[in-house]
């Protein structure tokens, strides 16, 4: 007898959710999408908003979601979506993310050397795309934006986009966080394609500028809120401790997939070259990274085991946000004291006292607009579409200084 591969899965953001093709079915039992059930969506969030435990295996499937509303949507109004496409865009979607590493964005530079979860996601999808006998080819053309209708890579990967529209309510709804909430439902019903171009009608304008708008609070509210970069900080600092060790040859405890990684410097060419390594990421996930920092709490080094004691127990460090840059002189003063202190050299008390900076731009006008179809025919970008001056406003990158420092 057959298996049914047209189940159902039961989402707490829109209720009942359909896979609609088997072969997304077979990808979501694959444990490279798996792996998604075992990274947290918003990292280390939850030691601000507890509820924020949602994972990457819920946002994808919820992505994917909205993907088949949107194609379905485009069908009825007319433009022509075949088949194979449909299958390619909505496998596209729900494999976006299969790349992320670890506490997703926090180790995206800690884990692997200068290679964008993207990259990952792409050579996920070419390994698949061989086990499954070339169905995933259409999708891996549509991610990288090399096939023939470019409105599929804008449901993908735009400023208007289905992983933006899911994250904003899904994360916004795990948080309690209400400023995320958008009108998702509305701006698919809205969409439309001009010359091969994805874009809103007029009558969606209103939820459009709801959605800037609610990008922009989520980033100061809950994605850059001043503890949880004190928390990723923390961990990105823990993580470049042990690797200092691991580079003199220190025996650190470390689970077998995330050993290779600490005692090694992979880079995309390592992954892209070299099978097993993409397989050891395969198996990675946060549990690993986690039960290394647990154990650590007692190793012999007193910074990586006082870093480790601090994440595990919420001591995070001190944070202050400025529009301008800390002084030298100030953050000097810190490393002295915290010297002192913890009876450190300054250099090793950088791990305790510095700065960093961080970026909101909710909306950009320099490329991939979103476009809005006038109800005359002309097509406006929201920026000058909208008699809400703030969107214009929204368009320009507000850049924060914080300086972390030990309590």
């Amino acid at each position: 007898m057959k298996p049914n591969k047209r189940k159902i899965i039961n989402d707490p953001v829109y209720g009942f959710v359909s896979i609609p093709y088997e072969i997304v079915f077979d990808l979501i039992e694959h444990p490279y999408f798996q792996r998604l059930r075992r990274i947290r969506q918003l990292g280390l969030t939850s030691l601000v908003y507890p509820g924020a435990l949602h994972t990457r295996f819920h946002h994808a499937i919820g992505a994917m979601h909205l993907c088949t509303l949107a194609v379905e949507e485009l069908r009825v109004k007319g433009f022509e979506i075949t088949d194979d496409e449909a299958k390619g865009v909505t496998i596209a979607v729900l494999l976006h993310d299969i790349g992320h590493g670890p506490f997703s964005h926090a180790l995206e530079n800690s884990i692997v050397n200068e290679v964008s979860h993207e990259d990952i996601s792409l050579l996920f999808m070419e390994k698949l795309n061989t086990e499954f006998n070339g169905q995933l080819t259409t999708t891996i053309e549509i991610f990288k934006d090399v096939y023939q209708k470019k409105f599929l890579h804008q449901l993908v990967s735009s400023q208007l986009d289905m992983d933006r529209l899911d994250y904003l309510k899904r994360d916004s709804f795990f948080s309690g966080v209400s400023e995320g909430v958008i009108s998702s439902d509305r701006i698919i019903k809205m969409l439309t394609i001009i010359n091969d171009e994805l874009m809103v009608e007029e009558k969606g304008i209103y939820s459009v500028e709801k959605f800037i708008h609610a990008r922009r609070l989520m980033y100061w509210q809950v994605y850059l809120h001043k503890t949880v970069l004190s928390a990723e900080n923390l961990l990105i600092k823990i993580l470049q401790r042990a690797k200092e060790l691991a580079l003199r040859n220190e025996q650190l405890f470390a689970t077998p997939f995330f050993e290779k990684f600490l005692y090694s410097k992979i880079d995309k060419a390592v992954l892209q070259n070299d099978s097993n390594a993409l397989e050891n990421f395969a198996q990675l996930d946060d549990n690993d990274i986690f039960s290394s920092v647990k154990v650590w709490q007692t190793h012999n080094d007193k910074i990586l085991s006082t870093l480790c004691r601090n994440l595990v127990n919420r001591h995070l460090y001190k944070i202050e946000i400025s529009n301008s840059e800390y002084p030298k002189n100030a953050v000097d003063k810190l490393l002295k004291s915290t010297s002192a202190a913890l009876n450190i050299t300054e250099k090793e008390a950088e791990y305790f006292v510095f700065t960093g900076a961080v970026e909101n731009k909710a909306y950009t006008i320099t490329n991939d607009l979103i476009n809005i179809l006038m109800k005359n025919g002309d097509v406006e970008d929201i920026a000058k579409a909208s008699d809400n001056l703030n969107i214009s406003a929204l368009s320009k990158t507000v850049k924060k200084y914080f300086l972390c420092y030990q309590k």
